[in-house]
């Protein structure tokens, strides 16, 4: 039986998250006073299936990196609930998370700041055993560079440091260290957004090999539509810290609902020699994303959506089912029955906010996609984190 197959027959979750929220307080002055809060993550709700891929994806600064300590509790929520395996973690205390540390693990976006580069591989490698108290049959440097090999590294490796590694192979290191303890949730934070493009295929085919092989069930956050494409089951759409659209791979890619997932689609750059200078579908949105601080009323995206009517900047449409195992939360969707048909006054300025775009050139056009798929750093990170 195929591991898609095996997922769809488990109906039990292996993850279970429900209104998940996290607010990090902005404080002013000498004694700290509260002034407001970045609403990083704002209830959020999904589960995950044994031995599926959940894929995440998203502008910059919507929440996706923040979402990914969340479920593995390297952040404390500030709302909602995170179940693994039927177990509330949410507020969890650290003594009591520890052996719950064997089955979730994480791979960091950033393969050079992920590795300290005092120790060497074969120490970084066995630090799950050491802080386990895990004794692996054959002994651990047996074990390390079994994991090694498995990765795609040579055994011999076991005594060097990261900056004799390329990033590639730094990604892998990072990868044998989350497969150390046999875990069985891997949430992958970005795993090639930092690694040339003609390694990228090699780690994404490497994670997929090792789901197969190991049983792996994983969350995967990214912002490459191709990556997600490639590797997921299901695929989650975010946008200033809600999930705007869920749906199975193939229902998002053909029949998208959100107009923002169709406008996030539409940049994706097709090298088509014959398509030059003939009419482009892509989308433009204008304006950049709101501030976290102070999000928009009602629809977070109707700032910049074209089809924005009065009842989108007053109510939140909520995340409904309008397909099997497809759900939106818009009220004017895409390929499908209007929610809200009885609102047709559109707003004056979202009217003008997506514009067909001018035909260009297969290489100007990719440049063209990232500044869409990946608006100005202006907006920054929800986490405040530093990006690559």
């Amino acid at each position: 039986m195929d591991r898609r197959d095996c997922a769809e027959a488990v109906t039990e979750p292996i993850l279970k998250v429900t209104d998940l929220k996290k607010h990090f307080p902005i404080t002013k002055g000498v004694l700290k006073r509260k002034v407001g809060a970045v609403q990083a993550v704002d209830g959020l709700s999904f589960d995950v299936r044994p031995g599926e891929t959940l894929g995440v994806v998203g502008e910059s600064g919507c929440g996706k990196s923040t979402m990914g300590r969340l479920i593995t509790r390297l952040l404390e929520p500030t709302g909602g609930k995170v179940e693994f395996q039927g177990q509330d973690i949410t507020h969890m205390s650290a003594g009591a998370l520890r052996p719950l540390r064997r089955d979730i693990q994480m791979i960091f976006q950033d393969p050079y700041g992920s590795l300290n580069p005092r120790h060497t591989i074969g120490g970084i490698v066995s630090t799950p055993f050491k802080l386990q108290g895990i004794e692996p049959e054959g002994g651990v440097k047996k074990e390390v560079q079994r994991l090694l090999e498995l990765v795609g590294l040579s055994p011999e490796h076991f005594n060097r440091y990261p900056h004799e590694f390329s990033g590639g192979q730094r990604q892998r290191i990072g990868i044998a260290r989350a497969l150390a303890l046999n875990p069985k949730l891997v949430v992958a934070d970005e795993p090639v957004s930092a690694l040339d493009v003609s390694i990228q295929a090699q780690v994404v085919n490497l994670l997929d090999d090792l789901q197969d092989e190991l049983g792996l069930t994983y969350v995967i956050i990214a912002h490459d539509l191709s990556v997600i494409r490639h590797v997921s089951d299901r695929i989650a759409v975010m946008y200033l810290g809600k999930i705007v659209e869920l749906a199975d791979r193939s229902s998002l890619y053909e029949s998208p609902k959100h107009p923002y997932t169709k406008a996030l689609l539409s940049a994706v750059p097709v090298p088509d020699p014959s398509r030059r200078g003939g009419k482009s579908d892509r989308i433009l949105l204008k304006g950049d994303v709101p501030s976290p601080i102070s999000p928009p009323s009602g629809c977070r995206f109707h700032t910049r959506c074209w089809k924005a009517t009065e009842i989108c900047a007053k109510q939140d449409p909520p995340l409904i089912q309008l397909g099997q195992g497809h759900q939106v939360a818009c009220h004017h969707p895409e390929n499908a029955e209007d929610q809200q048909p009885q609102d047709t006054v559109l707003l004056v300025a979202p009217a003008k906010a997506a514009v067909p775009a001018p035909a260009k050139a297969p290489e100007v056009a990719a440049e063209v996609a990232v500044e869409v798929a990946e608006p100005a750093e202006a907006a920054g990170d929800s986490t405040g984190e530093k990006k690559p």
